[in-house]
């Protein structure tokens, strides 16, 4: 299968349109959004949802989030609209946080992975929203191969699905670089089930009370109920670990990367840069030039393997405030290989 490039900023309603109509096909697009970019489906489409999973290799079970450009989507697709999901989608939508809900019975068991939820977001980027007017309601994970980084860049999803999907469009960079905030609405208080830029801080002062679910700094067995939870995410090629936050962290880091080049190993440090500061001469990627930490992640990781690095070592940091985002992904990168104090 060929794969075209279409530029959202020198041909825009040229790529719009031909995104739209490849949707309607039954086709895939992956598109742009202020988090990562998206593959998407016509969420109706129970066929087209299919071939996403084929595309990344991604299990069943793993359920899919459907991207919305009007609050009037969002509640159509929802069974039960609760004061929770309209108190959050007021103060955060369009943005970075997707809302699980009771899914209406038409939403094909493919998207919602056999649950009676659904995931609802709808993203702050003028040409993703663009689409969805065209296309209607769009399913959608990341548009990486499963288990590998998510892309912030076009180059990076026509890395992992060149040949697979036949159309792209590139809107440049991801503005946020993490993906979104996942929220359970369907209680008496939100429950974060997967972190974001969005926070738990930032939750609490609309709603008066958050949780934060066991599952998004452990590993989780059993069904998923957010898309990021269940399976290993975001893995670079080579073995990586990460560095729990401690007054012995830097030590830990240089310690891990002299032992790994010391048996023939190409090691790197993904790390603030007040900590490459540190590491004088040892190889290291930096994470918070543009931003925080997790904006610079999963570039980074990518990097890491376009270089040859074969091992990884990942500075953590604290998992409070956007943090947690961080630490959420991190974990996933190494496998939940930890160093250091716990």
């Amino acid at each position: 299968m060929e794969t075209k490039l279409l530029s959202l900023y020198s041909q825009r309603e040229e790529a719009l349109t031909a995104a739209a109509q490849t949707l309607a096909e039954g086709a895939l697009v992956a598109f742009p959004t202020e988090t990562v970019y998206g593959l998407g489906a016509c969420a109706d489409n129970a066929e087209a949802v299919r071939k996403i999973f084929a595309a990344k290799g991604r299990p069943a079970d793993n359920p899919l989030i459907v991207h919305v450009a009007t609050m009037a989507q969002a509640q159509a697709l929802s069974r039960s609209w609760t004061p929770i999901a309209q108190t959050l989608a007021r103060a955060f939508w369009p943005g970075p946080m997707s809302l699980i809900t009771a899914a209406v019975p038409s939403i094909p068991a493919v998207v919602t992975a056999g649950l009676d939820s659904v995931a609802l977001r709808m993203p702050d980027h003028a040409e993703a929203l663009a689409l969805i007017r065209l296309a209607g309601p769009i399913a959608a994970p990341s548009a990486n191969l499963s288990g590998r980084p998510s892309p912030v860049t076009a180059a990076h999803v026509h890395e992992d699905m060149a040949g697979r999907i036949p159309l792209i469009l590139d809107g440049g960079d991801c503005r946020i670089g993490v993906e979104s905030t996942v929220i359970d609405t369907r209680g008496e208080v939100p429950v974060i089930l997967r972190p974001g830029q969005i926070t738990k801080e930032q939750i609490e002062a609309v709603c008066g009370a958050c949780r934060v679910a066991d599952g998004v700094l452990t590993e989780v067995t059993g069904k998923a109920l957010s898309p990021g939870m269940l399976h290993r995410h975001y893995a670079p090629r080579g073995q990586a670990t990460l560095v729990w936050p401690s007054a012995q962290a830097q030590k830990t880091l240089a310690q891990l990367y002299d032992m790994a080049q010391s048996i023939g190993l190409r090691p790197v440090i993904l790390c603030a840069k007040a900590m490459h500061e540190a590491m004088g001469a040892r190889a290291c990627l930096v994470l918070d030039e543009q931003g925080d930490m997790a904006h610079g992640l999963f570039a980074a990781l990518r990097q890491a393997d376009e270089w040859g690095f074969d091992r990884v070592f990942i500075q953590g940091v604290d998992p409070a405030g956007p943090g947690l985002a961080y630490m959420n992904r991190a974990l996933r990168a190494a496998g939940f290989d930890v160093a250091g104090e716990t």
